[in-house]
């Protein structure tokens, strides 16, 4: 027996045995659909697609982001 179907024969055994774990395994896969599905579509659009038509466009504006100088805040005056 293969240390592969070992590992997957234990997890399937454990899987199958339980009653309350499913739930909450349920619970966790909502969860997780709900965060990645439904809230990207409605609160994270496509930047880049909607503000450049091509993708040359697109790698150049992440490109001129990605190697530009960040801004200085040492300079900011903090307000008390």
């Amino acid at each position: 027996m293969g240390l592969f179907n070992r590992i997957f024969r234990f997890y399937y055994d454990g899987f199958r045995s339980m009653t309350v774990g499913k739930k909450l395994w349920l619970i966790i896969f909502i969860k997780l659909f709900v965060m990645f599905a439904v809230l990207k579509l409605f609160f994270f659009p496509n930047f880049l697609k909607t503000n450049f038509k091509t993708d040359k466009e697109r790698g150049d504006y992440v490109l001129e982001q990605l190697t530009s100088p960040a801004k200085d805040t040492s300079k900011t005056k903090v307000v008390e």
